[in-house]
């Protein structure tokens, strides 16, 4: 804004300036307005072509007094447009270009596809443990983008140029949260076929889109309406289970939280049973259920339950404890 200002008044002072410069020229000289004008710009810019010139001694008094006045004026108003494309255009540029190049060299990272309320609560949950870059095309959005310093796209993201762009072909998984069902249906069915093997998460607002979601190859749906109802219901039937379940969020409790761990083939969990894993003992964490390689869950495993290597244990512990837990879990991959 300051750029805008010093723009308008350099520019209204010119403008003051000319009209100034063609009153007096059509007075002394009695040229017409736009001989008058002509001259006056001839002046301004020092082009002088020598057709039209003054010939009063007046004249050419008033042609040097707005030759010194005009002149400078005239190149500092061209000066501060200048200075404020190259100041705008530029940054951007190579800003977008070393973006783009940055983006060029994620792997295993997570698209998100649209920067609206739910996209903003994903980014600011996950930017902290998870490489992503936003796929959006507000301009508001890209604004807050760039303050928030996240890697992003401006494009649609039902293109399947942009999805590429952003190196859908090489991500771990798209999060598709665009307030359109049939956007959403359709940025499926493009990542699925760019990227056989990556995981889709995404958002129906009508709960008869959620078949079609999966038909179209989404791994995981969510109506957030439908998840808003039963987290009330819920809070009504049982409000001690609810109080429980703010604990293990991040936003109540920085401490308490519940995490997935995977045990790695030469962990020294693999091949123990719960009892003499000591998981209770070194991490304080509580074993919740086992999700199996096979995507079969084991709830509230018992204590003679032996730890296979490709296990997910959903444990809920303190963050020190789940740290040291994870440690322990992939201790083969320090070796």
């Amino acid at each position: 804004m300051p750029y805008l200002r010093r723009i308008a008044i350099g520019f209204g002072l010119l403008a003051t300036l000319t009209l100034v410069g063609v009153a007096g020229f059509a007075l002394m000289e009695g040229l017409s307005p736009f001989e008058a004008f002509y001259l006056t710009m001839v002046t301004l810019t020092t082009v002088g072509y020598g057709d039209v010139v003054p010939h009063t001694v007046a004249g050419k008094v008033w042609a040097i007094l707005i030759a010194f006045g005009g002149a400078g004026l005239f190149f500092y108003a061209l000066g501060l447009v200048s200075e404020v494309v190259l100041s705008e255009t530029f940054p951007n540029l190579f800003g977008r270009r070393q973006m783009e190049a940055r983006i060029g060299k994620l792997r295993d990272h997570y698209i998100i596809c649209g920067y609206g309320r739910i996209g903003k609560h994903i980014c600011h949950l996950i930017a902290q443990e998870i490489p992503f870059v936003v796929i959006d095309q507000n301009p508001e959005a890209i604004s807050e983008l760039e303050k928030e310093g996240y890697l992003f796209l401006q494009g649609d993201a039902t293109s399947e140029e942009v999805l590429l762009r952003a190196g859908i072909e090489r991500a771990r998984g798209v999060v598709t949260v665009l307030p359109s069902d049939a956007d959403n249906v359709y940025i499926t069915l493009t990542a699925r076929s760019l990227n056989p093997r990556i995981f889709i998460l995404a958002r129906a607002d009508d709960e008869r889109v959620l078949k079609r979601l999966r038909q179209a190859g989404a791994n995981r749906v969510f109506s957030p309406y439908l998840i808003g109802a039963r987290r009330m219901a819920l809070a009504i039937l049982r409000p001690a289970v609810t109080d429980f379940l703010e604990l293990t969020t991040a936003e109540v409790n920085l401490e308490l939280q519940l995490e997935e761990v995977r045990l790695q083939p030469h962990s020294p969990l693999v091949g123990q049973d719960l009892i003499s894993s000591r998981i209770r003992e070194i991490s304080g964490a509580i074993v919740l259920a086992v999700k199996k390689l096979g995507g079969e869950m084991v709830f509230n495993p018992p204590p003679s339950y032996r730890l296979e290597a490709g296990d997910v244990l959903i444990v809920l512990g303190e963050r020190k404890g789940l740290s040291r837990l994870e440690e322990l879990a992939s201790q083969g991959l320090q070796k």
